[in-house]
């Protein structure tokens, strides 16, 4: 029994999608004027079905245009489009069809209409959309009653002028009608979906397309990339950001270890990460689908071959090329510790760096019994040389980073927490599992001085006081707070501030347990901060646990200063 493919395949004009969707028969016409069945998901008046018109036959292509739109335009625009038409056929013959067919293998040729042609049929899309296959083409009505039982590609009216938009539309078309006959056909198996994309998705590579970088598809890729880095490889919601990461790990596949990875695979009975191990193995490489995910995730921070010869890019237009990670910055004096839990996916790239703090640094990594995770670190040193490491992991998923003298012999420390446990039965909507990292930096003798200053200082603000009430013969309440809400982030190293007067005086008003010193200096000092963490882990369900947190960070933030003002108004 023939197994319907229901998967989509969708090719934006900038996050270029594809789709493999369901319509209605087409009905009876000629050859020059025939009714199509489209995706009306894609079609701009969401309609099944599509008249067109056969205004130019070439050696491997005939092109149809919708026929309303044709009629409306002028005879001069008319011979215009079949103009573009003539150097499109042109470069499919000499450029597209043989370099492609070369390193990916044939389509069904002849098909199941028995033509050695593909038809490119244009018509009206929706914005946005570049084009789509629909793999139930490929059967006859029979197998698939809304098929149109032809070899056919679908590309946007609107982009008909753009020829060099146009070329890789339809590089990357074709390779999906040769994935097809490759995969579907001769091996009676279906390609996953972020596999199938990646194919074509290189094609415009291949072609050199993207020789010169400046407007090409992989530089709108790696925009796309930048704006969500830690889109899963694997899970495809059809959206530009799936289009990023896979041009931006297919890249590195390539450079290091040849377009055999995606030619053989294509033709092996396997399919996604299985087919590529299978190749890696036969050509004799050491390293597996993992082990590179995982190469290719450092080389995303370091980008340097000088560090390792795997973590770096060897393409010229990416040779530059380096990811933003999520900064985590902890405070310049004292002890201080950061706690920050997030969510992965498999095969998702993640990237924490953690800069700031003196003293001892200590992280601790915690991740989800019964998932393996994989976590590279790199230090960063004084002279910005970063040296790779690899975080152990117990049976429980721990583990733990100890580097001394953080702060003397380093700029930064970045941790890649990697899941590379699922290999195979990926969809639009994978299982997040959580982790935590918490940073600890000890700093017991500046934090001491610290404290010492902030003692004698407050000592000094309390004798001002007295003298103020004496000469005013008012003396101050001492269970007063001098105002009615905190507003503004506080956090150590402020000095002089009435905020944080008002903060100290909320603190000393919350006991010993949480402020035992009680001093009221208008100086955020370490021992300000250790009574903020007292406070904030006092009030956990309502402060840090919303946050993720396990732990009080000593910052008042935004959380922090809700509780804060929801006690003072009951004061």
């Amino acid at each position: 029994m023939i197994k319907e493919n229901t998967f989509k395949i969708i090719f934006f004009t900038i996050a270029i999608f594809f789709l493999a969707g369901f319509t209605v028969p087409a009905k009876a016409a000629n050859i020059s004027d025939v009714f199509f069945n489209v995706d009306a998901n894609f079609d701009v008046g969401e309609s099944s079905q599509v008249q067109a018109v056969l205004i130019k036959t070439a050696a491997n292509l005939y092109f149809y245009v919708q026929k309303d739109w044709w009629e409306a335009q002028v005879p001069a625009k008319q011979s215009e489009i079949i103009n573009n038409l003539d150097v499109l056929s042109s470069e499919f013959d000499k450029k597209i069809y043989p370099t492609l067919t070369s390193v990916f293998g044939s389509e069904w040729n002849p098909g199941v209409d028995g033509d050695s042609k593909t038809i490119i049929l244009f018509h009206a899309m929706k914005e946005g959309v570049g084009g789509y296959f629909r793999s139930n083409d490929e059967y006859i009505k029979l197998q698939m009653p809304n098929s149109n039982e032809k070899e056919m590609l679908y590309l946007p009216i609107s982009q008909i002028d753009n020829i060099s938009k146009l070329k890789v539309f339809l590089a990357h078309e074709f390779v999906h009608l040769i994935t097809f006959n490759q995969k579907d056909r001769l091996r009676g198996v279906q390609e996953d979906v972020w596999l199938n994309e990646s194919r074509a998705e290189y094609a415009a590579t291949i072609l050199g397309y993207n020789g010169l970088y400046e407007g090409s598809n992989l530089q709108a890729r790696l925009k796309n990339f930048l704006e969500r880095p830690s889109d899963s490889l694997v899970e495809w919601k059809e959206n530009k950001y799936d289009y990023g990461v896979i041009n931006v790990f297919m890249h590195y596949l390539v450079d290091h270890y040849g377009i055999n990875m995606l030619s053989d695979s294509l033709q092996s009975p396997l399919t996604s990460i299985a087919s590529i191990n299978a190749v890696l193995a036969k050509n004799g490489y050491q390293e597996d689908f993992s082990q590179i995910f995982t190469n290719w995730a450092i080389a995303l921070m370091v980008n340097d071959c000088k560090v390792g010869p795997k973590y770096c890019y060897l393409s010229s237009n990416l040779a530059n090329f380096k990811i933003n990670p999520t900064l985590n910055f902890l405070p310049l004096s004292g002890s201080s510790s950061l706690s920050v839990t997030n969510v992965t996916k498999n095969w998702a790239g993640n990237w924490q760096k953690i800069i700031g703090g003196k003293g001892d640094l200590t992280l601790e990594f915690s991740g989800v019994k019964g998932v393996h995770f994989q976590v590279p670190y790199v230090v960063v040193d004084k002279e910005n040389v970063s040296t790779v490491h690899f975080l152990a992991l117990d049976e429980n998923q721990k583990g733990k980073i100890f580097i001394k003298d953080f702060d003397k012999n380093n700029n930064a420390l970045i941790i890649i927490p990697l899941l590379e446990d699922k290999t195979s039965g990926f969809s639009n909507s994978e299982f997040t599992y959580p982790y935590t990292f918490k940073v600890s930096i000890s700093g017991q003798v500046q934090e001491d001085e610290a404290a010492l200053i902030e003692s004698l200082l407050a000592q000094i603000a309390s004798l001002k006081q007295q003298i103020a009430a004496l000469q005013s013969g008012e003396p101050k309440n001492p269970l007063a707070v001098s105002c009615s809400s905190i507003t503004g982030n506080l956090y150590i190293g402020m000095t002089g501030s009435q905020k944080v007067t008002c903060l100290q005086e909320f603190l000393k008003l919350q006991g010993g347990a949480v402020y035992p010193e009680g001093l009221v200096t208008g100086n955020f000092g370490a021992l300000t901060r250790l009574a903020v963490v007292r406070f904030q882990e006092k009030y956990a369900s309502d402060i840090l646990a919303p946050l993720g947190l396990s732990w009080g960070t000593g910052f008042v933030g935004s959380s922090t200063r809700q509780k804060i003002n929801q006690l003072l108004q009951v004061m």
